[in-house]
């Protein structure tokens, strides 16, 4: 006995696991995702917890001793998963949901488990190559030229600072004094940030008014532009929205385009949440001129139903994110010997990268792109449904019709009703849908995209919604 004892504790110091406790402990794991997957549309929309209760669960040190795995998967089971929401939830409406699949799931297993390295083709090239397969593809969905290429990354935040630092040294030579950036009220926060984090000041980000459609007015930047250069400024970027987080609204592509070419701007398309839908018929048709962009972010762990991290970086010419990023340390004399060979860590901030590409493609592969397809056009019909049954009850006002499988709407005349009905759903648990202000007032909203989510759930959360306005 004393001798197993020895043995388990030397096992333990190597951090290591017997083959048999590798395979108890990972068919616990199996079980539980897969009653995760298999029944989640039975369990509540999840909650979130109270810090000062959850906190102090976690606020200690870690044991001298380990303790039992079994345990551990039990406190996780009570503690842990419940107290999130379920972005993956078919009745999770809020923000833009994280519906992902099972197959990418796995997929982030097997990366994590053979702990492959994805920053140089050296340390991984079968990874690169995967990468380079998957980024091309979606180069060509977005009808980019042979030129193009990109990367994965974490989402739609480093997406847009990945295309920014691009955009500043093709067009400035990194030379920022004066520049001016153009963008509407209705883009991501993660631009701003992205801008403020290379280097430029408030001053020279140029955040416009939405039209009544809360797309970007190609007349008002035009103004601005014009303005600036008045000034002796350098206008030198538009950040055009394809798909806003509010609304869904799409800028005007096409128009946002041919100033950008005219004025010799560079054009971002911040696609975090909307740029996937192009592999839609309909999509395709909203997102026309799209393919203009010089840079593109896509999210895949939104419209493209995988799980986080997932977001991905297209650029219309690929050497612009190499001329950008690329530092060759002493360190690394043996990655650059062959031009030849792809280097994922050259073309973006990070060096140390996990295998993202993997889960999109084994997804892909599984699924097959129709199942796609018909996945985002399910997104759109879905909005629609709840549009529909919202203007079918008394009271409700449609403050921004379904567009990019988004609805936005109101229950009376105070912006503490729409407050209190986002409450009121996330203590009922069937459905959590959130606000957010539009032409100074609140609105509930609507993001519709996960392909498990029934016409029947979307019913049930409208006449849940109807119960608790007419109550309060």
């Amino acid at each position: 006995m004393k001798k197993e004892k020895e043995t388990s504790a030397r096992d333990r110091s190597r951090i290591t696991l017997s083959a048999d406790e590798m395979r108890r402990f990972g068919y616990r794991v199996i079980d539980l995702l897969v009653d995760h997957f298999a029944n989640l549309e039975r369990e509540p929309v999840g909650q979130k917890g109270d810090p000062a209760k959850l906190v102090p669960v976690f606020d200690q040190d870690p044991p001298e001793t380990g303790r039992d795995l079994n345990d551990l998967l039990t406190q996780l089971e009570r503690d842990v998963f419940p107290n999130n929401l379920h972005v993956d939830h078919p009745r999770f409406f809020a923000f833009v949901p994280g519906p992902n699949n099972f197959v990418s799931t796995m997929a982030d297993a097997l990366a994590a488990g053979f702990n492959v390295f994805n920053g140089t083709w050296l340390g991984g090239s079968a990874a690169a190559a995967v990468e380079i397969g998957v980024v091309r593809w979606l180069c060509r969905a977005c009808e980019f030229p042979n030129s193009a290429g990109g990367l994965f990354v974490s989402g739609g935040s480093m997406a847009n600072l990945t295309a920014l630092v691009a955009a500043r040294h093709a067009l400035l030579k990194d030379r920022i004094e004066g520049a001016t950036i153009y963008f509407s009220d209705q883009t991501h926060s993660s631009v701003q940030r992205a801008l403020e984090v290379i280097g430029f000041l408030r001053e020279q980000i140029r955040k416009l008014p939405s039209d009544e459609n809360f797309r970007l007015s190609a007349g008002v930047l035009r103004a601005a532009i014009a303005d600036d250069r008045a000034k002796g400024l350098r206008p030198f970027c538009i950040v055009a929205n394809a798909g806003t987080t509010n609304t869904g609204a799409i800028d005007p592509l096409l128009e946002l385009a041919e100033l950008a070419k005219a004025e010799k701007m560079w054009l971002h398309v911040d696609g975090a949440f909307g740029a996937a839908a192009v592999l839609s018929e309909r999509g395709r048709a909203l997102l026309r001129g799209i393919e203009r962009a010089d840079s593109i972010s896509l999210d895949p762990h939104k419209w493209l139903f995988q799980s986080f991290e997932c977001g991905c970086v297209l650029v219309r010419n690929v050497a612009f994110l190499k001329s950008a990023f690329q530092i060759k340390p002493d360190y690394l004399r043996d990655v650059h010997r062959n031009d030849a060979e792809f280097n994922p860590g050259d073309h973006g901030v990070q060096l140390s990268r996990s295998f993202r590409a993997l889960k999109v493609w084994l997804s892909l592969q599984t699924f097959g792109l129709s199942a796609f397809r018909d996945a985002i056009t399910r997104g759109f019909e879905l909005a629609e449904i709840a549009e529909r049954e919202l203007r079918a009850r008394k009271g409700w006002e449609i403050l921004s019709p379904a567009q990019m499988a988004t609805v936005c709407f109101r229950f009376g005349d105070t912006d503490e009703l729409q407050t209190e009905l986002v409450d009121r759903m996330m203590r009922d648990g069937y459905a959590l849908l959130t606000s957010t202000s539009l032409h100074g007032v609140a609105s509930l909203r609507l993001c519709t995209i996960n392909p498990r989510t029934t016409e029947e759930d979307i019913i049930e959360t409208v006449e849940r919604l109807d119960k608790f306005a007419k109550k309060l």
